[in-house]
């Protein structure tokens, strides 16, 4: 045998007209026509991975010879983050600097065993990408 109830109050069950009752008093008290009041709050939108929302995909322009001959192709080369893919890199560029991407190729460099006397240690690895963009359209690579 179960005791499990034997403790608990019992409630008193409610008439079927009180019930009716109670549901034209709520009916009553809604208004007409119902507004959501105004607040500041809002809702999160999705966010995604450019600078200025969330990670950063762009660490800095690379800037060497080869990358200086193919800026007069359009093409730029950047070092990104470890974990950026192609679309995050567009997205990134064309945010920051306001042109259009054509293209994206990413180059991982491996890290090199490098000596310092009888040091043995390893330069670090990077990944970096080549972005192509529109004819006509240029990134300012060193600001005057």
């Amino acid at each position: 045998m179960p005791f499990h109830n034997i403790f608990k109050k019992k409630k008193a069950k409610k008439k079927p007209t009180e019930v009716i009752k109670e549901k034209k008093e709520t009916e009553k008290e809604k208004p007409v026509s119902f507004q959501k009041p105004e607040t500041s709050f809002k809702p999160p939108q999705k966010r995604e991975k450019i600078i200025g929302q969330g990670p950063i995909v762009l660490k800095s322009l690379h800037v060497t010879e080869k990358a200086s001959d193919l800026a007069k192709k359009n093409q730029y080369v950047f070092k990104v983050t470890s974990r950026a893919n192609k679309t995050g890199i567009k997205r990134a560029v064309e945010n920051l600097y306001g042109v259009n991407v054509w293209d994206v190729r990413i180059i991982n460099v491996p890290q090199k065993a490098r000596r310092m006397g009888g040091q043995k240690g390893w330069r670090k690895g990077y990944k970096k990408a080549i972005v192509k963009i529109k004819e006509g359209q240029r990134i300012e690579v060193l600001p005057r």
